[in-house]
C-alpha cells in the first residue's frame, strides 16, 4: 500500500471497500488484494495497483470493471488505471482481522 496516505487516498480506499470478492463475499480491501494507489490530484487520476487471490481467476475481469467503476464514482476522479499483478503473490497473511473473521479462522 502506498506509504503516503493522503485524504484523496484514503476516500479511495474506502470507496473500494464497496468492491466485494463474489466468491468469497468480502470487500477486496479486507482481503488485503489493493498493494497500492496512486492519486494525482491536480488532473483527478488515480492509479490502483492490485492482484487476485489466485492468477487463474474467473472473476478477473468482473472485479477490475467493479474497481474501475467504484473508483470513477468519486466525484473528483476523472480516469482510473487498473494494474493486476501477481507479484508478490497473494496470500491469507494479507487478509484482515476482519475478513479472517468472517471466514470463521
Amino acid at each position: 500500500m502506498s506509504a503516503e496516505m493522503t485524504p484523496l487516498h484514503e476516500e479511495v480506499l474506502q470507496q473500494l471497500t464497496t468492491v466485494i470478492d463474489p466468491e468469497l463475499g468480502i470487500d477486496i480491501v479486507n482481503l488485503g488484494l489493493i498493494y497500492g494507489i496512486g492519486v494525482e490530484d491536480s488532473n483527478g487520476h488515480v492509479d490502483i495497483v492490485m492482484t487476485l487471490t489466485v492468477p487463474g481467476c474467473p472473476m478477473h475481469d468482473t472485479i477490475k470493471m467493479d474497481v474501475e467503476r467504484a473508483v470513477t464514482s468519486v466525484p473528483w476522479v476523472s480516469d482510473v488505471n487498473v494494474k493486476v499483478t501477481f507479484e508478490p503473490p497473494w496470500s491469507p497473511e494479507r487478509m484482515s482481522e476482519e475478513a479472517h473473521r468472517q471466514l470463521g479462522r
